[in-house]
């Protein structure tokens, strides 16, 4: 496969005299490992920077820990508004070493901010901003697994950043493909996990350039990728998501067998919708998940984040250059985006029936309505320097670091918070049935 760089559519311490020594033994040793880090970790481009105390803005550690029994968790955190956030951001691409460089917005020159200083507010209940403090402890000895395309890559960076106050994860990959990583957070026992797969099925290049000159692609839709599949059995989380690349020009293989294709060009092969391919290669994945015969974790779809193009497609002179969010009632979601999301939803659903047979749990990250009002968030050509002699269109598609994507970790947050709840009632409920019985 063809890979692109940008994908488009188509406590405290105490100091005693006695220590002294110590401390200068300690001072020692980290500027070692400050100067070796950056060798061991080639993504390490920017110095650690000391890592701050909690502050007001986030909640208590305890507070993640404590389950309160009168939260309503019937309300929708996915619907709402972007409201101003003067706090925000909680990182910048001096203090986080882990964004791409495409969306690394403020290096290459973004003149506004003002996109950087929102948070979402749900309609009828509160969404508190990410507490890395309380996300570390929640899934502290847990695997987290983020399973999709760039989109899902720009995702866990973001999440990677804004747990860089707390800790920075070291890189335990078995392979040095970027595409494939992992980074284990020690002082938790948490690992972190990318497995890069655009379409989530079988897929080779039939051509490098296609009609649209960004490849063209055979896709095995009830063959699922098992670059990722044999590997996220033991994963407490897997986050699946896939999206942009279906606008690619593609052609539809099933059992082996051509079926047609989506904007292909060539006579004599039905032209089926992208939808065809992206409602199979969803069915397929979950599928994968619900016959892992060992698998035990959560699986969490992140539903599509619409692009922004204005004035002209991806490859046609389209940018996005708004400065601030759309409210709710400026916009709608409706035609492709809307059948995207509707296609996934309805195989999310079909395969969360499926999979509590056996016990699995589905959850979804719904983020396309507040990611729809934020057409302000995008690199657009802030992903490289001005003057740079390089071929890149304006990007839509991804999202600045900070940025608004940073609030799919609070959404993420909270849904762990969630599912506290329920295995905190569940228990509780357990042990009411024994003592009736009793």
């Amino acid at each position: 496969m063809k890979y692109q760089a940008i994908e488009l559519p188509s406590g405290k311490h105490q100091s005693t005299p006695q220590k002294s020594s110590k401390i200068l033994v300690l001072v020692v040793m980290t500027l070692v490992l400050l100067t070796i880090i950056p060798l061991y970790y080639p993504l390490l481009k920017y110095p650690l920077k000391k890592i701050s105390e909690p502050s007001s803005s986030y909640d208590s550690v305890e507070d993640s820990i404590e389950i309160p029994t009168n939260y309503d968790d019937k309300c929708d955190i996915f619907t709402g508004e972007w409201v101003p956030n003067p706090k925000a951001p909680y990182y910048t691409n001096t203090t986080c070493w882990a964004i791409h460089e495409h969306q690394n917005c403020m290096k290459y020159g973004r003149p506004d901010t003002e996109f950087l200083k929102w948070r979402w507010r749900p309609d009828g209940c509160d969404l508190p901003i990410f507490n890395p403090f309380q996300f570390l402890e929640i899934v502290r000895g847990k695997s987290m697994a983020f399973v999709g395309d760039s989109v899902g890559r720009n995702q866990m960076q973001s999440l990677i950043c804004l747990l860089s106050r707390v800790e920075y994860p070291i890189d335990v990959s078995y392979t040095p493909d970027e595409h494939f990583k992992r980074w284990e957070y020690t002082s938790y026992n948490f690992t972190l996990a990318t497995f890069w797969t655009p379409y989530l099925v079988k897929t080779s290049e039939a051509d490098p350039n296609g009609p649209t000159h960004t490849g063209l692609f055979n896709l095995h839709l009830d063959e699922v990728d098992e670059t990722w599949s044999t590997q996220i059995e033991d994963f407490d989380y897997v986050i699946i998501s896939a999206g942009h690349w279906f606008f690619r020009p593609c052609m539809y293989y099933e059992n082996r067998r051509l079926v047609g294709c989506r904007f292909c060009q060539i006579d004599n092969i039905t032209d089926l919708p992208m939808y065809y391919g992206y409602r199979r290669a969803f069915r397929a994945a979950f599928r994968a998940i619900n016959s892992l015969e060992n698998f035990k974790g959560i699986v969490m779809l992140r539903t599509f984040a619409p692009s922004h193009f204005e004035n002209g497609l991806w490859n046609d002179g389209g940018n996005c250059v708004r400065t601030r969010p759309f409210r709710s009632n400026e916009t709608a979601l409706e035609g492709t985006n809307l059948e995207l999301y509707m296609t996934q939803v309805e195989e999310f659903r079909a395969a969360e029936r499926e999979g509590r047979k056996r016990g699995l749990r589905y959850r979804l990250l719904d983020t396309t309505q507040a990611m729809l009002l934020r057409p302000d968030g995008h690199p657009s050509r802030y992903g490289h320097w001005a003057h740079e002699n390089v071929t890149l269109y304006n990007d839509c598609v991804h999202w600045c670091l900070p940025g608004p994507i940073d609030t799919w970790s609070d959404f993420l947050l909270e849904m762990l918070k969630m599912e506290g709840r329920r295995s905190f009632q569940e228990k509780l409920l357990l042990k009411e049935e024994k003592e009736r019985i009793s």
